[in-house]
């Protein structure tokens, strides 16, 4: 079974940091000596500890070695500038001459500047203006079959939408109507009821007087 991997972050308590900072820091220099030595390459390593503690090796004269790194540094950072200079003015020629031609092929599209063009050119550039002519009259019946389909669904929106209103209505009469029938029978049992009760005191009267 293979060795999990490592987690590379700062170790947390001081000594084993500093344990560790000694031990790979000794591997550092070592392997930039194998280096300078094998590839006879010039080497140079700077380290500053946690407690700002200066460890450094050099192949050769440390001095030496940051002087040619500042100029090396430099004539790249010059170079960098001359190229992109010369990309940049390439870009900008580009852009130019696409823009002289839509304008010239802008003013020939405007029937300006067509004395020296041939008949296989103006033939051409009349068959390129029917195509555009086309490729307008396309999109325009586009746009109108869509703003159609758009009111169309509109229109059926509104019409689902009152006839929804429409049977909320003819609900709401409903139920009104209902109620009021069912209050005109309760009045009519109500006026029965009192019917009955005069005729009961009535035929009690009679029964009483009787007697």
């Amino acid at each position: 079974m293979g060795r999990g991997k490592i987690v590379i972050r700062k170790i947390d308590n001081i000594t084993s940091r500093q344990v560790t900072f000694s031990k790979r820091r000794n591997g550092l220099i070592k392997k930039a000596k194998e280096l300078s030595i094998l590839c006879d390459a010039e080497v140079g390593l700077i380290v500053f500890s946690s407690t700002d503690k200066l460890y450094e090796f050099s192949s050769t004269s440390m001095n030496s070695l940051l002087e040619r790194y500042d100029t090396s540094k430099e004539e790249n950072s010059l170079l960098n500038a001359t190229t992109e200079a010369k990309f940049w003015k390439r870009e900008a020629a580009t852009f130019k001459h696409q823009f002289q031609n839509l304008q010239e092929g802008h003013r020939k599209m405007m029937g300006q500047e067509l004395c020296s063009l041939s008949a296989k050119e103006l033939q051409n550039l009349e068959n390129q203006l029917e195509m555009s002519l086309r490729g307008v009259r396309m999109q325009k019946d586009q746009i109108l079959t869509d703003e159609i389909h758009e009111l169309n669904q509109k229109g059926n929106l509104l019409r689902q939408e009152n006839m929804e209103l429409f049977n909320k209505e003819h609900h709401t009469r409903r139920e009104n109507m209902d109620l009021l029938r069912k209050s005109m029978r309760r009045e009519m049992q109500v006026r029965q009821i009192r019917c009955l009760i005069l005729q009961m005191a009535l035929i009690l009267k009679k029964i009483s007087n009787s007697d």
